[in-house]
C-alpha cells in the first residue's frame, strides 16, 4: 500500500456501483450482492455455550503480509455475579422484551428462561442466568453485537469496556434498581444513532432493516463519548468533517482508498502535528522498483528542477525525498495522526480530483479538499496558534510542524446509512463490501464476546514514512 499522488489512473476503473451519487433510503435501499468475503464471520455457537469457538479471522496469505503471523486465540470473559430481586428481574426481562428499538434481537438474551427463573423466585439459580444475561446486553449495548471477525479492516479499539467494565455495570443496575437507566446509559451519543434508531421504527422491508441495524451497530463499536472535538470521516460518503460538541463546523469533501489492498482501514487516533509545506519521503518501491533514485543520483541537476533531494548512504540505500512546494505530493498541509497503518491526513497538488463523484483513488491515505483551511483551523483550535501565525506558517513556503496542545481525535468510520451534506439521512454505496458480513451476523444467534479488541488481519503498512 503506496500513499502516492499517482493517482488519476484509477478513475476509470472505479466499480459502477460507487460511482454513482448517493440514495435517499427512504426511497431505496437495496446493497449491491458483495463479492466473496474471506474474512466472513464463522457460524455462531449457540448463546448458551459455556465456551465459544475462538473467534479468528483466516490467516494473512503472503500476498497480504510479508510474514504470516499465527492466528492468535481470544478467550470469552466469564460474567460477574450479583444478587437480583424479583423486582430488578423483571424489569431486565421488560428491557429484553423491548431491545428492539436499539436494533437488537429480544431472542439473544433468554427471554424465556428468565421468566420461567423469576416464576421459581430469587436465589442463586435467577442471581446467575440474570447476571450472564444482563452482562450479555450491556455488552452488546456498549461494544456492539457483530463478532470481531465481521468487523473487517477495523482497528478502532472502543474505550467504553474499560471505562464501564461488566462488573460496575452489573453492580451499578442491581444497586440502584434501575435496570433500564443503566442500560440507556450505554447508548451512543453521536445524533446519527438517534436518527436511525427513528428510522428503524419505520422500516418495513427487511434488507433496509439490516442495514439500519448493521449502523447502528458500527456507532456502538466506536467510544460513546467521541469527545468535545474531532474529525470524523465516512469513508463510503466520501466526506471528513470538524466537529465540535457533535456538531457539524466544516464539511470537506475526501479521497480515500481505493478498494483491495490499499482501502482504508478503519481507525481511531489523534492528530498530532500540523504539518506546513510537508516534505514527503519517496517509498523505497519508487525509489529503487521505478529507478528514480538512481535517475536523480545520476542527475542532480535534474533533481533539484523537480524538488527532489537524492542522497546515498554507505550501504549503497538512496533516500529520496521531495521538497515542501506547489507540486509535492501531499500538498501543502499535513496532519500527523501516529498509526502502526501509516495512514494521515494531506494536501494534493490533484486538486480537480475532488470534484469527482467517486473518489476511492488513494493508496490508503485520506486526502482532504480545502486542506489548508482544515489545517489551519486545527491549528488554531488544537494549538492556540494566532490566526496570522498560521498564515504566515503556510505562505512560508518552508517546513513547520506545529504541536497540538490539545487532545484532537481523529475517526475514520464506515457507514452506508448515514447524514449526507444537507443534513438528509442516505444510504451510501458499500465500497469495500463491507455491509454482507455485519448484516449477515444479526442472522445467527449471539456469539460470546472475547478479550478480543480489534480486526487481527494484516496490517499493511503504507510503504510511506512520517
Amino acid at each position: 500500500m503506496l500513499c502516492t499522488a499517482a493517482i488519476g489512473w484509477a478513475v476509470l476503473g472505479a466499480p459502477a456501483a460507487a460511482r454513482q451519487g448517493p440514495v435517499d433510503l427512504t426511497a431505496a435501499a437495496q446493497p449491491a450482492k458483495p463479492a466473496p468475503n474471506v474474512n466472513a464471520p464463522k457460524p455462531a455457537p449457540s448463546p448458551t455455550a459455556t465456551a465459544p469457538a475462538p473467534s479468528a479471522q483466516a490467516t494473512p496469505t503472503p500476498a497480504d503480509a510479508a510474514t504470516a503471523a499465527p492466528v492468535p486465540v481470544f478467550q470469552p470473559v466469564p460474567p460477574p455475579l450479583a444478587h437480583w430481586t424479583l423486582a430488578d428481574a423483571q424489569a431486565l426481562l421488560a428491557s429484553i422484551k423491548g431491545i428492539r428499538t436499539e436494533g437488537l434481537t429480544p431472542a439473544d438474551y433468554e427471554p424465556a428462561n428468565l421468566a420461567a427463573a423469576i416464576a421459581k423466585g430469587e436465589g442463586d439459580d435467577l442471581d446467575a442466568l440474570a447476571s450472564r444475561l444482563f452482562v450479555w446486553l450491556a455488552e452488546d449495548l456498549r461494544d456492539g453485537r457483530t463478532p470481531m471477525p465481521a468487523r473487517v479492516q477495523w482497528f478502532a479499539i472502543d474505550p467504553d469496556q474499560d471505562l464501564h467494565p461488566n462488573s460496575q455495570l452489573l453492580a451499578q443496575a442491581t444497586e440502584t434498581h434501575d435496570i433500564p437507566g443503566v442500560l440507556a446509559s450505554l447508548n451512543p451519543t453521536h445524533p446519527d444513532y438517534a436518527l436511525l434508531r427513528d428510522m428503524l421504527a419505520k422500516a418495513k422491508e427487511p434488507r433496509q432493516i439490516g442495514m439500519i441495524k448493521a449502523n447502528m451497530d458500527r456507532w456502538r463499536w466506536l467510544a460513546r463519548d467521541m469527545g468535545l472535538q474531532y474529525l470524523i470521516i465516512n469513508v463510503p460518503e466520501q466526506e471528513l468533517r470538524l466537529t465540535v460538541n457533535n456538531k457539524i463546523i466544516r464539511t470537506y469533501r475526501a479521497i480515500v482508498g481505493k478498494p483491495g489492498k490499499t482501502a482504508t482501514p478503519q481507525l481511531a487516533e489523534q492528530v498530532k502535528n500540523v504539518v506546513f509545506n510537508p516534505t514527503w519521503t519517496v517509498p523505497q518501491s519508487i525509489v529503487v522498483g521505478e529507478g528514480l533514485g538512481q535517475k536523480l543520483i545520476a542527475s542532480p541537476a535534474l533533481a533539484k528542477r523537480q524538488g527532489y533531494v537524492a542522497t546515498k548512504s554507505a550501504d549503497g540505500t538512496i533516500t529520496v525525498v521531495q521538497q515542501p512546494g506547489d507540486n509535492n505530493s501531499l500538498g501543502r498541509v499535513k496532519l500527523d495522526m501516529p498509526n502502526e497503518h501509516a495512514i494521515y491526513i494531506h494536501d494534493t497538488p490533484n486538486r480537480n480530483l475532488f470534484a469527482l463523484p467517486t473518489r476511492t483513488l488513494s493508496p490508503g491515505c485520506i486526502r482532504a479538499a480545502r486542506a489548508t483551511e482544515l489545517a489551519m483551523t486545527m491549528a488554531i483550535l488544537g494549538a492556540d496558534l494566532p490566526p496570522e501565525t498560521a498564515v504566515q506558517y503556510n505562505l512560508s513556503g518552508k517546513y513547520t510542524k506545529v504541536p497540538m496542545t490539545k487532545p484532537w481525535a481523529v475517526y475514520i468510520t464506515y457507514f452506508t446509512v448515514a447524514r449526507d451534506v444537507t443534513g438528509l439521512m442516505r444510504s451510501f454505496p458499500d465500497l469495500y463490501n463491507r455491509d454482507a458480513p455485519v448484516i449477515a451476523s444479526f442472522t445467527k444467534p449471539r456469539e460470546l464476546h472475547t478479550d478480543q479488541r480489534k480486526s487481527n488481519e494484516a496490517i499493511i503498512k503504507l510503504d510511506n514514512p512520517l
